[in-house]
């Protein structure tokens, strides 16, 4: 079994320590009857500390102004330091693997069960938030430090290992969840080789940061399924669809499949002042209008979808979740009085029904090229990266949804999110507000939700007394009931 949280958090936090010892107490079979201590360390370890840590670790950029920490890029690596301290901190067994993963990491003695792993990524995209992935790892060695400091860790009876992944987001290499990738041993030999803009390849990061960057190296890092129990992140949910909806809690029915592609536009650079609009083969004016044909592909699908025997199985439902964005342009030589030669443009498509993706990939490409050939311009699609989407268990969808129902009162399925797993794996994922659904625009983007909207408020007392009910074989424990003041978005994704 294996378990995602991912949570948003809001500036107002008077029961974040209550969220984390839920998380704690859910996912770790402690003994009957466990208490954690009082409100004072609650307030100290799993609010205060938690938050000061957050700002810290936040404050660690590559970027002047705003957050950006890549993958092995010098901030990268300050931060790791950091982590490891906090995870010694916690009482913790710390090591970094060869793909920068650090590890912390419980073990009982005796202990035969599978491991517990708990964390989430410490890479950033560009202007990041500051929960974005820290809060997975932080929440995590928070809730271990609360067993260590009540004296309660060496009566958790499985081993519970922290995970910071060195890379999810992808941003420096355009290949993403290096990270998790290696730890799932779905990581490719040939990423080895990837370039960053710079023509610094992934092998070279790894070096220059003291990493044996080998094809067995790599192998080392895989755990075996049968070591492995569950897996709990924390996170934000970064979207505003529950905040829209004013809905507290949903459940993700899976996780959408994703294909990245590059467009490459060529054209005729020439003078803005010199060359006739009717001589002009510009490359940017094309582009501009396969912006826009990407956007109404995927707006209305149905206009340009063949419905014939092998693409008749969409419905409104496969297509519902389908989601494309430009997030990238560039333009060479980039001077404000010249027709560019080239432009090059970055597509995302998404989708939890891969045949609808795949089908709206081959639709864009062949889109492109009437395009490209109505304006008399040359165009090249690449494929960058491409992931299938793996849909949760039925099942543990329905158990989650009964947890959260008597604990909440309103659900809602939401967007699907993004982290590889083992194939064949079984997901559930539960998702909570924000209070503006952002959640990578800038340190502070995450606002409290003011108390005439808050639904949680109250039902601190009836949530500790389950903190120490030990969950029946076979079944995820989760507080029948239980309110988490102050705190706006949630979400919990569990793969069995």
């Amino acid at each position: 079994m294996a378990l995602l949280l991912l949570l948003s958090f809001p500036r107002c936090h008077p029961s974040l320590h209550l969220l984390i010892l839920f998380l704690a107490a859910s996912v770790l079979p402690v003994l009957d009857g466990l208490e954690l201590g009082g409100d004072g360390l609650y307030r100290e370890i799993l609010r205060d500390e938690t938050v000061l840590r957050l700002k810290e670790l936040g404050m660690i950029s590559d970027g002047e102004g705003y957050l950006e920490r890549t993958f092995l890029s010098p901030a990268s690596i300050r931060a790791s330091a950091v982590i490891i301290s906090w995870m010694k901190d916690a009482g913790l067994t710390t090591w970094v693997d060869q793909m920068g993963n650090i590890h912390g990491r419980f073990e009982p003695a005796n202990s035969t069960s599978e491991a517990l792993l708990i964390g989430s990524h410490m890479d950033t995209v560009i202007d990041a938030g500051m929960y974005d992935g820290s809060l997975g790892i932080i929440s995590a060695i928070s809730a271990l430090k609360v067993f260590k400091v009540t004296g309660k860790l060496q009566r958790i009876t499985r081993p519970v290992e922290v995970i910071a992944f060195s890379d999810e987001e992808g941003v420096r290499f355009q290949t993403t969840f290096l990270g998790s990738a290696a730890v799932a041993g779905t990581l490719p030999e040939s990423i080895l080789q990837v370039s960053d803009k710079s023509g610094t390849t992934v092998e070279d990061a790894l070096k220059l940061n003291s990493f044996e960057a080998t094809a067995a190296t790599l192998g080392e890092i895989k755990y075996s399924p049968e070591s492995v129990g569950s897996y709990v992140e924390v996170h934000i949910e970064q979207g505003p669809v529950l905040e829209a909806l004013r809905y507290p809690l949903g459940v993700v029915k899976g996780i959408a499949g994703q294909t990245r592609l590059k467009v490459i536009v060529s054209g005729s650079q020439g003078h803005a002042g010199t060359v006739p609009m009717k001589l002009r083969r510009d490359p940017m004016v094309a582009a501009a209008e396969l912006v826009l044909t990407l956007e109404t592909l995927c707006k209305q699908p149905n206009r340009f979808l063949n419905y014939d025997e092998e693409c008749g199985c969409f419905t409104e439902e496969s297509l519902a979740g389908l989601v494309c964005t430009v997030g990238e342009l560039l333009t060479w030589p980039s001077a404000s009085n010249v027709i560019p030669g080239q432009v090059n443009f970055t597509v995302d498509i998404r989708a939890m029904d891969d045949k609808v993706r795949e089908t709206i990939v081959a639709s864009f490409s062949r889109l492109v090229l009437q395009r490209c050939d109505d304006r008399l311009v040359d165009c090249a699609v690449e494929q960058k990266h491409a992931a299938a989407a793996t849909p949760c268990d039925a099942e543990l969808t329905s158990q989650l949804e009964r947890a959260a129902r008597s604990a909440l009162s309103s659900m809602k399925a939401a967007p699907p999110g993004r982290r590889r797993r083992d194939a064949g794996a079984d997901e559930r994922r539960g998702a909570r507000r924000d209070g503006d659904g952002q959640a990578d625009q800038g340190r502070d983007a995450v606002r409290p939700v003011p108390r005439r909207r808050q639904p949680l408020a109250g039902g601190v007392r009836a949530g500790r007394r389950r903190l120490g009910r030990r969950p029946r074989p076979g079944q995820l424990h989760w507080p029948e009931r239980g309110c988490f003041g102050g705190i706006v978005t949630t979400t919990a994704m569990i793969l069995w």
